[in-house]
């Protein structure tokens, strides 16, 4: 590095004497004061205009924002009521439904068994009646075949009698046997 005649340096150094090298500018105590003024000055202006023209804003925005919140919570929670009222009447509906129909589920069940009571009792009388005229057309028919039997039996007597001994049989002596066999 070169030294000047002023006792500089030369390069990259900014010129200037032992008067720049003093204390930075707003830490001077020479300009204290005056820095001191200005200051309350300023916060004194901008604590107005705060006070005066912004925080009002500020504050009727929130107000506007806590006013619209309210409302809204107010009108959810009349909705919740509402709704709740809804749904009781809703279960209440339903449960009336649900007795109608188990009412009439049971009603259609009482009549269908009236009918099927009706029904049977209807096919047991019918049934009866037939048996009655099948045991009637049976004892008929077995004392039809009974008074067969005793004719069937003095024929089939005589018959084996006269094959047996070559002779016609008495018909009287061959009724008289099969009447002794009957008791």
């Amino acid at each position: 590095m070169a030294h000047d005649a002023e006792g500089t340096h030369a390069g990259t150094e900014v010129p200037g004497g032992p008067a720049h090298e003093a204390t930075f500018p707003p830490f001077d105590p020479n300009n204290f004061s005056a820095e001191l003024i200005w200051l309350a000055i300023t916060f004194g202006l901008i604590y107005y205009l705060m006070s005066k023209i912004a925080l009002p804003r500020v504050g009727k925005i929130l107000a506007a924002r806590k006013d619209k919140i309210d409302s809204d919570l107010a009108a959810a929670g009349k909705a919740q009521e509402d709704a709740a009222a809804a749904a009781a009447a809703h279960e209440k509906t339903l449960a009336e439904a649900k007795g109608k129909a188990q009412a009439m589920g049971q009603a259609a069940h009482a009549e269908v068994q009236a009918q099927a009571d009706a029904r049977r009792a209807k096919l047991e009388a019918e049934l009866n009646d037939k048996l009655a005229a099948a045991e009637t057309q049976i004892a008929s028919t077995k004392a039809a075949a009974m008074a067969n039997v005793e004719s069937i039996a003095t024929d089939a007597a005589s018959a084996i009698l006269q094959h047996v001994t070559g002779k016609p049989a008495d018909p009287a002596a061959v009724s008289a046997a099969i009447a002794a066999t009957k008791s």
